[in-house]
């Protein structure tokens, strides 16, 4: 049984040794990163990720999807400014830029799809998706365009996972299975483990 992360700190820790270890395994070119908290400022959390992974060798690029977040970022963290790609010259089509093994591309929302699509097919090295939320319930289920979204999505490999749920949460940390747990007056109690990451339906079953 695993214990939830006691504070921001230690899911951070949870998060580096996730992607270190399927890193190493070089078993995805495609690795997701959840930590599904409102209002967590995510920004800072991302720059912390980055000097980890290049403390141990592993230099990384970092890409917002919006011109707004790029800058913000270059002016918040100018250490990593270097790193930093500009999505504006991506949209152009110079994919020649990229220069690191590792790109961690932050927060790509469904709107993004078709651009945040094509960058990854563009994109020699492995990539980290940090709190992408890719699905839109507007494309039509069934159509060709709601097929290549599901296969697209379906094709990345979660290193973490920390979600508060109403009274419970989900917790997943690689190579670890999935953890559920519940909320009562005594705090968080683990439930249950599943090897692959529960449906809503499940989920409920599993809290009830």
């Amino acid at each position: 049984m695993k214990d939830l992360p006691a504070d921001l700190a230690s899911a951070e820790n949870e998060i580096f040794l996730s992607v270190d270890n399927i890193l190493k395994d070089n078993k995805a070119t495609r690795i997701s990163v959840d930590i599904k908290f409102e209002g967590l400022r995510i920004m800072p959390l991302v720059f912390r990720l980055s000097f980890k992974l290049a403390e141990v060798g592993l230099e990384n690029g970092l890409l917002w999807m919006d011109a707004g977040s790029t800058a913000l970022a270059k002016r918040d963290a100018p250490d990593l400014a270097q790193n930093i790609y500009d999505v504006s010259k991506l949209k152009k089509g110079n994919y020649s830029d990229f220069k690191h093994e590792i790109l961690i591309i932050v927060s790509p929302q469904h709107f993004d799809y078709e651009e945040f699509y094509d960058i990854c097919n563009y994109y020699g090295g492995k990539i980290i998706m940090v709190n992408g939320k890719l699905e839109d319930f507007a494309v039509g289920i069934g159509s060709v365009a709601r097929e290549r979204r599901k296969d697209f999505i379906s094709s990345w490999i979660n290193a973490y996972w920390l979600q508060p749920l109403d009274k419970g949460a989900l917790m997943h940390t690689y190579p670890d299975d999935w953890y559920i747990y519940t909320l009562d007056q005594t705090g968080y109690r683990f439930v249950d483990r599943s090897d692959k990451k529960p449906n809503p339906e499940e989920l409920l079953d599993y809290l009830l």
